[in-house]
């Protein structure tokens, strides 16, 4: 890299008109990057507690060697895990960037490219070339991000993960630990602070675990690399604009191999989009051991993407014997929902706090929520109806709240990316459309499992279940 830097100075600046904001189209870390599937980033936060190194849904495929992809998550992690315990977590300090890299001469060709295109984006040569001055091809990253092995994780696993013991003892910590700075925080933008305080403790288990690898260097390679790399390219020139801001230098932006940055894990388009300097001191500095600002560039992001203050995330529901599933994708009010025999697990009907529907994250056996506008506004951080739970959930039990009432079936898991592909081609040759194969459960796949359901006398609640897969192949 020494020698590409010595190249570099030998080649004059182009002049260029500053670059625009180039924050995604709303999403959280939003695209921590789309490793296995949107699936593969759910994981990605709920073990950061659990993993001695870290890393973006449904109950959930998800990898077992993820970066953190923002839930952007978005955003996936752990390498191996480690038995939780109940210890209140101190907050790591800040860890050196992990440079492992190794001479590439097609790396170093790319760089010399790639400084052409963020010079005429508006990056001066200065700020590239103090970006670069470590900078190197990280073989490691490549291979986390084709190695992505899926297995699965029924959704009451991962909801007992991301609101385990450990996490919640910790979190009520750290709560009144920030209790001054969650409080001005949730005044300013509005956004609770256990919603916020939940966000950190699945992003990066209340930061001890940030990560620890270049970002340039990573964000670099996976460019050069080419599989997604307009994506990271993309990341790249955001992380440029971040350095040339000032905010802070590249030796300390650290964080996952994917890109996701900080306490609460922004990808840097994410970071230029949303995040804040709450504490007054010139920088947005998310890196640090002082969280406020993540914190409150965390509301700031859930802010903009349409939190209402004073609506709950969501409800868990009893539903009566007999309920026709048929309803449970439609949007009613909780008192409409309540003439329907729907209510609280306190036999009372939940408030009228806004339009609601019915969440079956494991089917009409599993438990069952009434869920607002704000956990839409969630997944806007991470696109996933498990990272969300686990949020809304996390956040409850942060806030005093106690376990889930309801109990999940026994046995039951998420299927495979190829096992929902098989669902969705066996229903469309039994004539019940799913709008393609892709093995991504969306509304016109679960519609067409509700009409086979129908069809077949099964309860109506479009649940791609591995037993339902069983009766499509028979």
């Amino acid at each position: 890299m020494r020698q590409i830097l010595s190249i570099l100075t030998a080649i004059p600046v182009l002049a260029a008109p500053a670059h625009a904001d180039p924050a995604l189209s709303g999403l959280r870390p939003e695209a921590r990057p789309f490793s296995v599937s949107v699936q593969a980033r759910a994981l990605k936060a709920i073990d950061a507690s659990e993993a001695t190194t870290r890393l973006r849904t449904e109950p959930v495929a998800v990898a077992t060697d993820f970066g953190l992809a923002r839930s952007l998550r978005p955003r996936v992690r752990p390498a191996a895990l480690r038995q939780a315990t109940t210890k209140t977590v101190a907050l790591a300090p800040a860890v050196p960037p992990k440079i492992e890299g190794e001479a590439n001469a097609g790396f170093d060709r790319w760089v010399l490219g790639f400084r052409q295109r963020a010079l005429a984006k508006g990056i001066s040569s200065r700020t590239f070339g103090q970006a670069f001055t470590h900078a190197a091809f990280l073989p490691k990253v490549i291979e986390r991000d084709r190695n992505q092995s899926e297995f699965t994780l029924s959704i009451g696993d991962y909801l007992g993960r991301a609101a385990s013991d450990s996490r919640v003892t910790n979190g009520r910590q750290k709560a009144a630990d920030h209790a001054s700075t969650l409080r001005r925080i949730e005044d300013r933008y509005g956004v609770d602070r256990q919603i916020v305080a939940a966000i950190w403790g699945m992003e990066s288990n209340y930061g001890s675990n940030r990560g620890d690898t270049h970002l340039v260097s990573a964000l670099a390679t996976l460019a050069y690399e080419g599989r997604r790399g307009e994506f990271f390219e993309q990341q790249l020139m955001a992380a440029l604009e971040i350095l040339q801001t000032g905010d802070t230098t590249e030796d300390v932006m650290s964080g996952s191999w994917a890109g996701a940055m900080g306490h609460t894990q922004f990808i840097p388009t994410s970071y230029l989009a949303y995040a804040v300097d709450f504490t007054g001191d010139g920088k947005r500095d998310i890196w640090s051991e002082d969280p406020t600002d993540a914190l409150a560039s965390t509301a700031a992001y859930l802010a903009k993407s349409g939190w209402v203050k004073g609506m709950p995330w969501g409800v868990e529901v009893k539903v009566p014997a007999g309920f026709d599933f048929r309803h449970a994708g439609e949007a009613r009010m909780p008192s409409d929902w309540a003439r329907l025999g729907v209510t609280g697990t306190d036999g009372r009907p939940v408030g009228d706090f806004g339009s609601a529907r019915m969440l079956l994250p494991a089917g009409a056996k599993g438990i069952a929520f009434l869920v607002f506008k704000n956990f839409d506004v969630i997944k806007r951080y991470n696109a996933s109806d498990a990272y969300a739970l686990g949020v809304g959930h996390l956040g409850d039990r942060i806030a005093g709240g106690g376990p889930l009432k309801g109990s999940w079936p026994e046995g039951e898991r998420s299927l495979k990316r190829d096992e929902a592909k098989e669902l969705q081609s066996l229903l469309t040759r039994r004539g019940f459309s799913t709008g393609g194969v892709d093995g991504r459960i969306g509304s016109m796949t679960k519609a067409a499992i509700r009409d086979f359901q129908l069809a077949e006398g099964i309860a109506p609640d479009g649940y791609p279940s591995v037993d339902l897969l069983r009766k499509l192949r028979n």
